[in-house]
């Protein structure tokens, strides 16, 4: 089977994956951290190696993927809704040290050129942090979406990420908007079960930078919470702003929560499908009980998730079976060869006392 030349939109990478069948779940890239920057569009290779502003961000990211330090960078573009003049946004989404609902976020304002001191101090010596405290935001209650439409990457997510930004942007941003894991001032039991994630918080939404995934485009991450989502449609986008209707509506479009590795992802989602909207609130933590030895493709897994209400009334754990059940085709890059994808499914799934 070949790939012609990108002509129709069948030749996009995401397109082909979608009408095989690929399931997008377990594709969201764990990580320890989020940092999300503020920086000038291109986000081009070639300028990120010689401009002399992000050149040395770049350089400092990626000596760290190096050591494995598992921090996820994303840039945002300037946008005269939200930016300040002669500022730069930073904002990093850090994993809690306990079992958590959504990434904690530390958000400054400052000069671009002091955007590599603040990152070295978030990310390499905290006691260098007070420095920054003049720049410093208080932190709010503020759902982020942020699409990808990073063209330089691959051609589908600015040809699918795009009209999906415009509708985000036009029908819902900066509305009152259900969205705060754990939303401040909420009466939850004021609201009907499917609408209990709602709060007062204000919500953005912005382009942003290739965060993997190339062949579930359009795909965007939903800050704080950190989950990840792909193959998305105009049609789904109400129900992922306001979750308002049955959450398995959204289920062929979530790729997962980047809080959990690639199994306890897929394990996630099926406890969620059950447990609906509520779900979000608890805090959780995962962890591979046993797995393949074929560490590059495994075929199976035993995954434990273990939960708490917010409260602390309700916990527990679940573990299930992850296992293999067939490959479908897919395209990691658009015009690209096409590659096998192995697909799973959940099993024994059960709760634990």
């Amino acid at each position: 089977m070949s790939v012609p030349s990108l002509t129709s939109d069948c030749q996009f990478c995401s397109v082909v994956s979608k009408i095989n069948g690929e399931d997008p779940i377990g594709s969201a890239n764990f990580c320890l951290g989020w940092l999300v920057m503020e920086l000038p569009l291109p986000w081009t290779k070639e300028r990120f190696d010689t401009d002399p502003l992000l050149q040395p961000i770049y350089q400092l990211l990626h000596t760290l993927f190096n050591q494995g330090i598992q921090v996820m960078p994303l840039a945002i573009a300037p946008d005269r809704s939200y930016s300040t003049p002669g500022r730069s946004r930073v904002v990093y989404y850090q994993q809690p040290a306990a079992a958590f609902a959504q990434f904690e976020p530390q958000e400054f304002l400052l000069p671009s050129e002091q955007i590599i001191n603040l990152v070295k101090a978030l990310l390499l010596d905290p006691a260098e942090l007070p420095h920054f405290d003049a720049y410093r935001r208080p932190v709010q209650a503020q759902r982020e979406l942020m699409v990808c439409t990073h063209g330089n990457i691959d051609v589908a997510c600015a040809r699918f990420g795009q009209p999906v930004y415009q509708q985000l942007r036009r029908s819902y941003a900066s509305i009152k908007d259900p969205g705060i894991a754990e939303g401040a001032g909420v009466n939850r039991d004021s609201l009907p079960m499917s609408a209990s994630m709602r709060s007062a918080a204000p919500l953005r939404v912005w382009r942003c930078s290739h965060f993997g995934g190339h062949q579930f485009a359009p795909t965007l991450i939903d800050f704080p919470l950190g989950q990840v989502w792909g193959h998305l449609e105009l049609e789904i986008l109400d129900a992922l702003v306001r979750r308002d209707r049955p959450v398995t509506e959204l289920r062929p479009f979530y790729r997962g929560w980047s809080a959990l590795g690639k199994f306890e992802q897929i394990v996630e989602r099926e406890i969620w499908m059950e447990r609906g909207w509520e779900w979000l609130t608890f805090h959780k933590s995962g962890q591979v009980l046993a797995q393949d030895g074929n560490h590059k493709t495994p075929h199976w897994a035993k995954v434990r998730i273990h939960f708490k209400s917010p409260e602390g009334q309700i916990q527990g754990s679940y573990e299930a079976s992850v296992e293999a059940k067939g490959e479908v085709m897919t395209a990691h890059y658009s015009g690209g060869a096409p590659v096998p994808a192995l697909q799973y499914q959940v099993s024994g799934l059960k709760q634990q006392d």
